[in-house]
């Protein structure tokens, strides 16, 4: 049972065909917002709509295939969605994995692709629904960031400085975009389950075969002294976002909500 009603709202999800981009979808929906969402592999798109219409069947549901680096595509996106949903009054930012890299081993085309990925996937989506935020009566933007833009992890360095970036870059948005009525904000998460975790599972060593995955998490919980003991789940990342977009957050901006199950040490 979702906590809020969105009906006649339209929320955007980028990267919404896997993880917690498809948990926040499903939420959404819930809700009974309206929801368009995009992802670059059309396969996986597809199952995802797939099962997101067998699971909703009477809800509002655009999903196209898109790669947020390219702009035009990001502009394509955001006029089809309006033309099949209406404007966007909520834009969740969801794209991108780490990279585990040291400051001597990242070259510099690793350095640019990093920070291209982390910028730009936030950059171009919110320039393509900009307006349409504008239009709104509760226009607000989530970005989905890592708990490394504040404390950053020298593995990988590349990605927590990329990250720091977004942080700034929300707080910098968030001030520029009061005036229109559009509030931005951002999560930082911790270890959270997805496919990435489920390799390593899968590929652990033979030494750590008698464990199964609620056993090798914990370990995996206990070594990186996240005091909650366990990885989170996608639904629990997707609920704060939910937060967030929502009118329950409405006096809200330029902040983060730590998603990390006590990992965060800052401050």
């Amino acid at each position: 049972m979702s906590m809020i009603e969105l009906d006649g709202k339209v929320a955007v999800v980028t990267g919404g065909s896997s993880g917690i981009g498809l948990a926040t979808v499903e939420l959404l929906l819930e809700s009974r917002a309206a929801v368009a969402l995009c992802g670059r592999d059309e396969a996986r798109l597809r199952e995802a709509q797939s099962h997101l219409c067998a699971r909703f069947p009477d809800a509002r549901l655009y999903a196209a295939a898109c790669d947020v680096l390219d702009p035009a595509q990001v502009a394509a996106f955001a006029a089809a969605s309006e033309a099949a949903l209406g404007p966007a009054d909520m834009l969740v930012n969801n794209a991108g994995q780490g990279r585990v890299s040291t400051f001597s081993s990242t070259e510099d085309a690793a350095w640019l692709e990093e920070l291209r990925l982390k910028f730009f996937s936030v950059i171009h989506a919110t320039r393509a629904f900009l307006a349409q935020l504008e239009r709104s009566d509760s226009g607000a933007i989530v970005c989905v960031n890592s708990l490394l833009a504040v404390q950053p992890e020298p593995h990988m360095v590349a990605t927590s400085a990329a990250r720091a970036g977004v942080h700034n870059l929300v707080r910098s948005l968030a001030t520029e975009f009061a005036p229109k009525g559009i509030r931005v904000n951002g999560i930082l998460l911790g270890l959270v389950e997805s496919g990435q975790w489920r390799r390593r599972f899968e590929a652990r060593p033979d030494a750590e075969r008698d464990l199964d995955w609620a056993a090798w998490t914990a370990r995996l919980a206990q070594q990186k002294h996240i005091q909650l003991g366990r990885l989170g789940l996608p639904q629990e990342a997707a609920r704060a976002i939910l937060f967030l977009a929502s009118p329950l957050s409405s006096y809200t901006t330029g902040s983060h909500i730590d998603i990390s199950g006590g990992l965060s040490r800052h401050a």
